[in-house]
């Protein structure tokens, strides 16, 4: 079930609400934490964990940053560059097609995001998620319904594992040809299906989601 926010919490922007609370408890290593590719047919699902510095300039230096699903991919790839350059550290996680048919989406998910957690340079000691929670980490954390349309950390993470899970599904486009994608990043989009329906799956595709299981019982 879907967890519902009152509309009027949703400020017009992500802003630093929330990293503020800790920031004055002296909590300066808050990480906000996003996922991408959730949803897609094909290919592994994204993660990343950022830290921002806690400092009133870096909302003016990162104006721009939005949920990811917002922007155009030209816009994302620049703030991309941004939010990696003006962090005081991140880290980008995946987990593969083959994880997600084994362990679920929502487990894959969470091995996505430790592992992005992994990367960084810094230990984390609050995590501001967008919708999940990980049951297994000890570090204390908030769990954000929109956090990514909510706090500035949670948009910054979605932009990053947006561009980077695109970034790997277009390297692996021309060992694929038949899928497009390029285009689609293994979304379901309409030609996508239909390739799907004629071609067969392929290695990437998640074996255990209901539009290939279809395909599979149809074929």
């Amino acid at each position: 079930m879907t967890r519902r926010i009152d509309p009027g919490l949703i400020p017009l922007r992500p802003n630093l609400d929330f990293e503020h609370t800790f920031w004055q408890q002296g909590i300066t290593l808050v990480a906000g934490i996003d996922e991408a590719g959730r949803g897609a047919l094909a290919g592994p699902v994204a993660a990343a964990s950022v830290i921002l510095p806690p400092r009133e300039e870096i909302l003016p230096i990162l104006s721009g940053v939005l949920d990811s699903k917002q922007l155009t991919p030209s816009v994302r790839e620049g703030l991309r560059r941004l939010i990696e350059s003006n962090s005081r550290t991140w880290g980008v996680g995946f987990a593969s097609q083959t994880e997600i048919d084994q362990t679920g989406i929502v487990n894959a998910t969470r091995l996505a995001i430790q592992r992005a957690l992994d990367k960084m340079d810094l230990d984390p000691q609050h995590l501001l998620i967008d919708y999940l929670v990980l049951p297994d980490n000890p570090i204390p954390q908030t769990r954000l319904t929109k956090g990514d349309a909510r706090s500035l950390s949670i948009a910054a993470a979605s932009i990053l594992a947006k561009t980077h899970r695109d970034a790997l599904m277009i390297s692996l486009a021309d060992e694929y040809p038949a899928y497009n994608f390029k285009a689609n990043k293994g979304y379901g989009t309409a030609q996508h299906r239909e390739m799907i329906q004629t071609k067969g799956p392929c290695h990437l595709h998640r074996m255990t989601f209901a539009p290939i299981r279809e395909i599979g019982k149809s074929s």
